[in-house]
């Protein structure tokens, strides 16, 4: 399909000038399968973190704030062979559709919003971002929601709340969705994520649980912070899972090296990555991207 938007430039003006453009181009835009053939593993690239106010990556506080460059670095990503699609907030999927970089590719709207990063409501993770109906809509692929759980807060029971109703009306509509547990603490008044593998397999366990049916959830869960754990962990549940990027550190080779590991499991279908890939050290995107295909065991089949 030729991009509505041809340019960055001419995204600027087609928003202001003519909003239902974006509702064309979701009406217009190829569709594929989510898994297209058995044994098949995604890949799958992030943007949604920007929704959040989550705009650092290393030690560079405002890497993800130019969104030019952002959308510059997703449409080279996409274009990569083996490169199956996007997870992003509506603001960066609405882009990437005018800009036709979605064709052909699975599109994942992120969910829930609400608990910006750094507020002392970050745990009552309110769904401020893609609605059930809005995905079925804009005719998108698949959802995805965050659950951080801390004993200590009772904003955490909302979420829990929030998250069980939506995986409901996701299975409703027949649409996957992909939920990323984690159990958490404050810890000097920051929120961290527990990595430790018990409170993995934790986390896993309670996701999985979620709802009236479990027939359209996947997982998305991160490698524990003893790799070697990750198949006692990941016998948590029978659900499909994929591995979340998150950050990797200067030692990309390593993130890899556990990466690649823990897709040999069976449960594991694929790698969702985002700042690791789009902003890699070395600044070189598509290499960053390529060597992650070449983790799921496919090569460039795309």
């Amino acid at each position: 399909m030729t991009p509505i938007a041809s340019s960055l430039s001419a995204l600027v003006k087609l928003r202001a000038e003519r909003p239902e453009a974006v509702a064309e181009a979701a009406a217009r835009r190829k569709r594929r399968r989510l898994v297209r053939r058995p044994g098949d593993r995604l890949m799958i690239v992030a943007a949604d973190h920007p929704a959040r106010g989550a705009l650092a990556v290393g030690d560079r506080s405002f890497a993800m704030a130019n969104r030019f460059e952002l959308l510059e670095r997703l449409r080279l990503a996409l274009s990569r062979p083996g490169v199956d699609g996007v997870l992003a907030s509506a603001d960066v999927l609405d882009d990437l559709l005018l800009l036709g970089a979605l064709e052909d590719k699975v599109v994942m709207g992120s969910m829930n919003r609400g608990g910006l990063a750094g507020a002392a409501f970050e745990l009552d993770d309110r769904f401020t971002g893609h609605r059930p109906d809005d995905l079925v809509r804009h005719g998108f692929d698949a959802g995805k929601l965050l659950l951080r759980i801390d004993h200590d807060d009772p904003g955490s029971l909302n979420t829990l709340h929030a998250a069980a109703r939506t995986i409901d009306a996701m299975a409703a509509h027949r649409l996957p969705v992909f939920v990323e547990p984690f159990l958490c603490r404050r810890v000097d008044g920051r929120l961290r994520n527990d990595l430790a593998p018990a409170a993995v397999a934790t986390s896993i366990a309670i996701a999985s649980g979620l709802a009236g049916t479990s027939a359209y959830t996947w997982l998305k869960v991160p490698v524990t912070d003893e790799p070697e754990a990750m198949a006692r962990v990941m016998e948590a549940s029978t659900l499909p899972a994929v591995l979340l990027g998150g950050e990797v550190g200067d030692d990309q080779d390593a993130a890899y090296g556990r990466w690649r590991d823990a897709l040999r499991l069976p449960t594991v279908r694929g790698l969702v990555a985002g700042r690791s890939l789009l902003y890699p050290a070395d600044g070189d995107v598509a290499h960053a991207v390529d060597t992650a295909v070449s983790l799921l065991g496919r090569g460039e089949e795309g």
